[in-house]
């Protein structure tokens, strides 16, 4: 591979074997380099492969004003993320954790500390994104001997969260919104405080994790043939909860738009009564 653009001494442009734009970071890897200079695949300890190159050109500009150590970091608690929800992360991820993390970094520094409103809703509906930001958390502590406040944690946890279901930071704080309304009106509705510590709850909230998704990217869950008995059922079986699973259709129908099937009626209803049990 050869160097296309020096962005500092720590990272350079080059193009892979497809001639797709790729951002490369290593120690020294710009240092007394040239355009057009060989790169030596030992040197390079991070390659970035972007989606398009209006994202590679705002990564590396982004990069150029970021200590190499920061980037670093950033790069573990990415890679840490990929390893613990062995899910697809969307890379776009590396540009907006780094950018977050650094400017978390830069406020820290004149003293200016934020509260997250969303904290207790991410520690409850995103659980293993948030300890992956208590994970990151501890490495900054460690390795800048900077300690961060556990708003800080969520805060890392809604950019995970935003690379999972590759959505905007406003559509998954909306997203978690409509996971508290739902929740909240379940508890209203037969006037009992939810146990989040039951793995019935997490199994109904990891459900409204994926209704939020498909509300925000205009989807459904299909009417499958042959479901007319399950709904039946359902109903008959659990008359409360499907009442109250209708509440909450009726409740996302006149707030965000969005059509509730039949089917995914029944399933809330089948996961409320498991909570209620």
């Amino acid at each position: 591979m050869q160097i296309t653009k020096i962005v500092n001494n720590n990272i350079v442009i080059s193009e892979d074997k497809n001639h797709k734009e790729v951002v490369l970071m290593g120690k020294g890897l710009g240092f007394q380099k040239h355009k057009g200079d060989e790169i030596k695949s030992s040197q390079i300890e991070k390659t970035y492969v972007m989606k398009d190159h209006g994202m590679t050109q705002r990564f590396q500009e982004m990069l150029t004003d970021i200590p190499i150590e920061r980037v670093k970091i950033c790069n573990k608690i990415i890679q840490y993320a990929k390893d613990t929800l062995q899910k697809n992360i969307n890379d776009n991820i590396y540009v907006s954790l780094t950018d977050h993390i650094n400017f978390a970094i830069e406020r820290y520094q004149k003293k200016m500390l934020f509260s997250n409103p969303l904290l207790r809703e991410v520690r409850t509906f995103y659980r293993e994104e948030y300890l992956i930001g208590t994970f990151a958390l501890d490495l900054i502590e460690r390795r800048l001997g900077i300690t961060f406040p556990a708003d800080e944690a969520a805060s890392i946890a809604l950019h995970i969260v935003n690379a999972e279901y590759n959505t905007r930071m406003r559509d998954t704080i909306d997203m978690t919104k409509i996971i508290q309304n739902v929740l909240k009106l379940v508890g209203d509705y037969f006037n009992i405080e939810l146990d989040e510590t039951y793995t019935s709850y997490d199994r109904m909230n990891t459900h409204l994790r994926f209704l939020a998704h498909r509300i925000y990217s205009g989807e459904s869950l299909d009417d499958g043939a042959g479901l007319e008995e399950f709904h039946a059922m359902i109903r008959q079986m659990y008359p409360e909860e499907y009442a109250c699973s209708l509440k909450i259709r009726e409740h996302i129908k006149s707030v965000y738009s969005h059509d509730v099937t039949d089917e995914e009626t029944a399933y809330l209803a089948v996961h409320i009564k498991r909570i209620r049990d």
